[in-house]
């Protein structure tokens, strides 16, 4: 099998980047935020040391404050909307940029999947394992079914674990089939939601301008583009500002379809209109006043809601083909 089912591509380029007439703050300010994010990553040098002798309640909060410090020397605020359950859960968002890893751990501190090359980043590959990431070898696709049970393991001992399903960013603005990710969610991380009986989460990531208020890919992080570039990008933006919307939480049942569960959790990430799949069962979603309605409309944003992931009907059995479908 290909090791290309793990390196997803997508067709965003330099043409889907802000020009250079966007706003931008002084040199001084990106000097003073540029130092700040410096100070940051010294702070969370030390953690590597303190988080793992720490509780879990008192090392998400930690986790948590930092995630939010950093952005904020970034200049860049975080707006955030919704309510995630307080069990484990598997949180899966779409993939803008770097900066989504920043937004998941300051709205929910979590145990992220990452790929391999991480642990070789810079104090930024010793946080993450001090925070008990959970790595992938995307040049090895037979390991895809032990990544799967290392999940499940991780959500059965009580602890959320947040996943970026399309497996590569994109600008996600423009809703072309010529942009986005060709095969969307990929569903195998969704199995073990299902075998460790989690829900699943989505969350929607978003930039824009808070002057403005239109939608901005400024934070994008897009195809050959260096990390420097793109972090000297957002040093400079004027009132950037990360939107995290947290959805409705999805309850797969025992035996559901992966593949469904993927796509519907897609859907309510609301960035373009659901994929097809060989089958569809009703949907239904369920609100804490009892409002229901299909999955299209997951319970408003705001509001704590869920939905039944029922069993698929006729679409293969759950685990049929784990190895093959990153």
């Amino acid at each position: 099998m290909s090791a290309e089912l793990w390196r997803p591509t997508a067709g965003c380029g330099p043409a889907c980047l802000p020009g250079v007439r966007r706003a931008q703050v002084s040199p001084a300010r990106r000097v003073a935020r540029l130092l700040g994010v410096l100070g940051m990553v010294l702070v969370g040098a030390g953690m590597v040391v303190l988080l793992p002798v720490l509780p879990a309640a008192e090392r998400a909060a930690v986790v948590r404050g930092w995630a939010r410090g950093t952005a904020g020397a970034l200049g860049v605020r975080l707006a955030v909307r919704g309510r995630l359950p307080r069990r484990r859960a598997l949180l899966v968002a779409n993939h803008v940029s770097w900066l989504d890893i920043l937004a998941v751990l300051a709205v929910a501190p979590a145990r992220l999947l990452a790929k391999r090359e991480v642990r070789r980043w810079p104090v930024l590959g010793l946080l993450a394992r001090a925070g008990g990431a959970l790595f992938v070898d995307r040049s090895r696709p037979r390991d895809l079914p032990h990544t799967v049970a290392r999940i499940a393991a991780t959500l059965r001992a009580g602890h959320p674990v947040a996943v970026f399903p399309e497996g590569t960013t994109w600008c996600g603005v423009v809703p072309s089939a010529d942009c986005r990710p060709r095969r969307g969610f990929r569903p195998a991380a969704f199995q073990a939601a299902i075998d460790a009986g989690a829900p699943v989460v989505p969350l929607r990531i978003s930039y824009r301008s808070a002057t403005t208020g239109a939608t901005t890919t400024t934070a994008a992080f897009l195809g050959d583009e260096t990390l420097w570039r793109s972090v000297r990008r957002v040093l400079a933006a004027r009132d950037l500002v990360v939107d995290v919307a947290v959805t409705a939480a999805l309850h797969p049942a025992p035996g559901a379809d992966r593949r469904l569960l993927a796509r519907t959790a897609e859907s309510a990430v609301h960035l373009l209109p659901p994929r097809p799949v060989a089958s569809r069962p009703t949907l239904t979603a369920v609100g804490p006043v009892g409002v229901t309605g299909p999955v299209g409309v997951p319970g408003s944003v705001g509001v704590p809601g869920s939905v039944a992931v029922p069993g698929s009907v006729g679409v293969p059995a759950a685990g049929a083909g784990l190895g093959l479908a990153a």
